[in-house]
């Protein structure tokens, strides 16, 4: 599944709020050549969706975001979810979430401090949030520096967008990167627009890795 992400190289961050559209959703990416999704525990239908797509798309890699709890990791592990992101870093559900074997989990950090505690808890692809409002591309390369050689690996999210995304892939601790602007609830209904977004960002992606 991480190699998945890796080739892909974006994560797209959707808040759904009917398993109908979710679903939809997850066939529109894939046939726009980006088979992964991250879902968010920010609506009532999530854990249901995640079950659904996890069923109905076994060829994309599905995953869980903003798991702010033990509970809502369960629900995603239950439901096939194959990985699962969070802002922050919360010991109890980054230990619970490293138990389970072969399934990715990765906590949200800004600072050397968190990045320092989710190490020593195992953690080592950590999600830089929220990007753009921490400090963005600069802030993160200084991240990169003083852990890089411990072989940390970075996802960021938080305002990336198709006009910056190339900034975040270039850095070579990036393995991918997280954001919503494909996924955006304006594009429900409008599957062909929507695919039309994510092609282009799979294209962009593609080029910067090829470079």
């Amino acid at each position: 599944m991480i190699k998945q992400i890796e080739q892909c190289r974006i994560v797209p961050v959707a808040a759904v709020d009917t398993l109908e559209n979710g679903l939809k959703l997850c066939e529109s990416l894939s046939e726009a050549g980006l088979p992964v999704i991250e879902i968010t525990f920010r609506t009532a239908i999530a854990a249901e969706l995640i079950a659904a797509a996890s069923r109905e798309f076994p060829e994309m890699a599905i995953g869980a975001g903003t798991v702010l709890n033990s509970d809502d990791l369960q629900k995603a592990v239950d439901g096939g979810a194959q990985f699962a992101v969070a802002p922050g870093t919360n010991p109890t559900v980054l230990e619970k979430a490293l138990s389970y074997e072969g399934f990715e989990f990765y906590p949200g950090v800004c600072s050397p401090s968190d990045i320092e505690l989710a190490y020593s808890l195992g953690a080592k692809t950590l999600k830089f949030f929220p990007a753009e409002a921490a400090g963005g591309v600069k802030m993160l390369k200084s991240l990169c520096g003083p852990y890089g050689h411990l072989g940390i690996k970075f996802c960021p999210t938080g305002g990336i967008n198709a006009t910056n995304m190339t900034d975040y892939l270039a850095i070579k601790d990036v393995i991918a990167i997280g954001g919503s602007w494909m996924v955006s609830k304006d594009l429900f209904g409008d599957w062909d627009k929507l695919k039309s977004i994510t092609r282009d960002a799979v294209a962009i992606a593609q080029m910067k890795e090829a470079s």
